[in-house]
């Protein structure tokens, strides 16, 4: 797994921005749009923040959720609410290139299958996103895929509705259309991840993110969260 370690947070952040914006232009002058999704978490605030101010062609970009909570959309806990806040409040970004996951809905199944048929439409059929971006919870898990959950199993559909986790139920990506992605960004940081860091490195397949392929994905952490990932990755300046 190629894992690149930065001294902290806010160097990872500014890192993955920077990476985003590099694929965004490289995939607009191949394919003529770029289609990313996006995770909720600090470390991602900070670098679609920093990912704003930069020189994208924001006309061709299109950003998808990796996942929710299901909550009313005045809640302060909604992904949605931060990826508004750091990012679509801050770019020229069209309205209707931002792709929210309907967790308000009343049938929850039937909104996660037009949210795939969204993909569809807009990344093909099946639907291939240029980028992903991913957090590594301390317990393994990635996206909402968490550990014991149904949604870890599901290999039919690329959006799926998970039972409980941390008193909500989530509306997640599923690992076929995480693996199809083109590129495969994970961000981890802080001293909690170390010993799931250390694991998805070796991937140990107890835990939900090692069942992302290593073949397309980076992974940028901070010094805390690499603390015991031995010599082998060294610090980046």
């Amino acid at each position: 797994m190629n894992i690149k370690v930065y001294p902290d947070e806010d160097v990872v952040a500014g890192k993955a921005a920077a990476i985003i914006a590099d694929a965004a232009c490289a995939a607009v002058t191949s394919r003529g749009r770029f289609i990313m999704a996006i995770s909720g978490g600090h470390t991602p605030w900070l670098m679609l923040r920093a990912l704003a101010g930069g020189e994208l062609p924001w006309r061709q970009v299109h950003v998808f959720q990796v996942d929710e909570r299901v909550a009313p959309a005045v809640d302060p806990d909604r992904n949605l609410a931060h990826l508004r806040d750091s990012l679509l409040d801050r770019a020229p970004l069209s309205p209707d290139h931002v792709h929210a996951m309907p967790v308000e809905a009343a049938e929850l199944g039937r909104a996660a299958e037009q949210y795939a048929l969204t993909l569809r439409d807009v990344a093909g059929s099946p639907p291939v996103l240029d980028l992903i971006h991913l957090g590594l919870g301390a317990d393994g898990h990635t996206a909402s895929l968490v550990p014991g959950d149904p949604a870890l199993d599901v290999t039919d559909a690329d959006v799926a509705v998970t039972g409980p986790y941390q008193g909500r139920r989530r509306m997640t990506l599923t690992f076929p259309i995480i693996n199809r992605s083109r590129l495969i960004l994970w961000l981890v940081t802080g001293g909690e991840k170390a010993e799931a860091l250390v694991r998805l490195r070796d991937g140990d397949r107890s835990i939900p993110g090692s069942r992302v392929h290593q073949n397309r994905a980076l992974v940028l952490a901070d010094r805390a969260a690499a603390a015991r990932l031995g010599s082998a990755e060294k610090l980046e300046a």
